[in-house]
């Protein structure tokens, strides 16, 4: 029994990351190929420790596998936020099918600074840093 639900482990993941690597090659624009490999990926990584802490069953195994998970389910995120995020500023294109940029209104491409849309008047104003023309 315990080799079926190996198997169904190791198999669900490695479709899950071949569906990460179609989705890379066929979705559109950096923000939803960002969104296909950390989601798909993410649980593909994890469905595959499962079976390996299965398979093996000693604790030192087990405790680096499910470490190795909570790694892939706190960086992964974070690390495709932040690239998703450089590449719109840095203007990576959008699909065209693209519905609502909410980031367009807050952004200002010449500073390169973000807004919140949360800004009261005295923190909304720009200080001169050292460096910043007069």
């Amino acid at each position: 029994m315990i080799e079926v639900i190996k198997g169904t482990l190791l198999l669900s993941g490695a479709v899950f990351m071949l569906l990460a690597a179609v989705g890379v090659l066929r979705l559109p624009d950096l923000l939803t190929r960002m969104h296909a490999t950390t989601k798909a990926a993410a649980l593909g990584v994890s469905l595959v420790m499962l079976a390996v802490a299965l398979h093996f069953a000693e604790v030192a195994v087990v405790a680096r596998a499910f470490g190795v998970i909570v790694f892939i389910l706190m960086t992964a995120p974070v690390a495709a936020h932040v690239i998703g995020r450089a590449g719109y500023f840095v203007g990576s294109r959008l699909w065209s099918g693209t519905v609502k940029d909410e980031l367009r209104p807050n952004y200002d491409p010449l500073t390169h600074e973000l807004k919140s849309g949360l800004e009261t008047e005295a923190n909304a104003r720009h200080l001169p840093r050292d460096g910043d023309p007069p």
